[in-house]
C-alpha cells in the first residue's frame, strides 16, 4: 500500500486528555476514544484479563497463547508484551516459559500509518524495528521467550489454525462498521476452538456493551459477563469458556432487559439489523447453562 493512499485513509487526532490517537476516515471511528492507546489496552485487556497473575501461575509445557483479534495500530499487543518483559526483568516469571502472541488483521494499513507517526503516538517509540520485522516477515521475537506472529486476512472467513488461546483481545471495528466480525458464525468458530478437550481456561475482552452482541456471544456458546469501565465507556464485556472465570456474569436481571430491548436480535451473516429478540432465540438464550440453576 502506498504512502499516499494509506495516509489518505487515516488521520491523527488529539484526545480529550491530550494524548494522540488515530481516526479511520473510511469507518468514521477513532481508536481508543476517551483515553490513550496504552491506557485503554491496559485497563480493558491486560489488567482485566489478569495477564500477569495468569502468567505467573502458568506451569504447562505448552506456550501461553494470546490471540490479538484486530491488531490495528498494535496498542494492545505492545502493552501485553511490555508487561511480560517487565515480569521477566523483575524475575516474577520464569524466562523459559514461552508465550505465543497471534495477531489477526485484514489490513495492516493502520499499523503502517502509525509507524510513520511513531513519535507523535509515543507508545510506539522503540518498537519500530520489531514492528517492521513483523510486517515484513509475519513474525518477530520481542524477547527470547516471546514469539509474535501476524495472521493476515479476514478473521471471520479464515480457519483459526493457531493453538487454543488462554487470552483473547477482541478489538475489531464496531459492529455498525464491521458486522461480520461480530456475528454468530464468527463467535461460534472461536467457541469451537476454546471448547475443545484440553483447551485452557480462556477469557475474551472487548469494548462493547451492546445487548445484541452479548446475545450473539451467548448463543454461540460463550459465558458472558460485565466488563470494566475504560475511557468514556462505563461498562464493557468479558466472555469466557467457563462461568466461574467471570466476576460479574450476566444474570436474570439482564435477561429481563433483553425481553424489552429493541436491539437484542443476534447478529447473523454479514448484516447488522437492529430489532427485538425473537421468541425462538430467547428460548435458546434462557436455555444457556449460564442461566440454568
Amino acid at each position: 500500500m502506498s504512502l499516499q493512499s494509506s495516509d489518505a485513509a487515516f488521520e491523527l487526532v488529539t484526545l480529550r486528555g491530550g494524548g494522540r490517537s488515530i481516526r479511520s476516515k473510511a469507518h468514521g471511528e477513532t481508536m481508543h476514544i476517551g483515553t490513550d492507546p496504552r491506557t485503554e489496552a491496559h485497563e480493558l485487556h491486560v489488567a482485566q484479563q489478569r495477564l500477569a497473575e495468569r502468567l505467573r501461575d502458568w506451569h504447562q509445557a505448552e506456550p501461553f497463547v494470546i490471540w490479538d483479534v484486530g491488531l490495528g495500530p498494535a496498542g494492545n499487543a505492545i502493552t501485553a508484551i511490555e508487561v511480560i518483559c517487565e515480569m521477566i526483568h523483575n524475575k516474577t516469571r520464569e524466562s523459559s516459559t514461552s508465550v505465543e502472541l497471534h495477531s489477526y488483521e485484514i489490513s495492516t494499513e493502520v499499523l503502517e500509518f502509525a509507524l510513520r507517526h511513531a513519535g507523535e503516538l509515543e507508545y510506539l517509540n522503540g518498537w519500530e524495528a520489531i514492528l517492521r520485522e513483523l510486517l515484513e516477515t509475519g513474525k518477530a521475537s520481542p524477547a527470547p521467550s516471546i514469539e509474535w506472529r501476524l495472521h493476515r486476512g479476514d478473521f471471520s472467513r479464515q480457519p483459526h489454525d493457531a493453538p487454543a488461546p488462554s487470552v483473547i483481545f477482541f478489538d475489531p471495528y464496531s459492529p455498525a462498521q464491521n458486522s461480520e466480525m461480530w456475528n454468530l458464525e464468527t463467535f461460534r468458530s472461536m467457541w469451537k476452538v476454546v471448547n475443545t478437550p484440553g483447551a485452557p481456561d480462556c477469557t475474551m475482552t472487548n469494548y462493547t456493551r451492546s445487548t445484541s452482541v452479548r446475545v450473539t456471544m451467548l448463543l454461540a456458546g460463550w459465558f458472558v459477563g460485565t466488563g470494566v469501565s475504560t475511557g468514556e465507556k462505563e461498562v464493557t464485556t468479558i466472555a469466557a469458556n467457563r462461568l466461574d472465570l467471570l466476576m460479574k456474569p450476566l444474570d436474570d436481571t439482564w435477561l429481563a432487559r433483553v425481553r424489552s430491548s429493541t436491539n437484542a436480535e443476534p447478529m447473523r451473516g454479514r448484516n447488522n439489523e437492529r430489532g427485538p429478540i425473537s421468541p425462538e432465540d430467547y428460548a435458546r438464550l434462557i436455555a444457556h447453562p449460564q442461566f440454568l440453576g
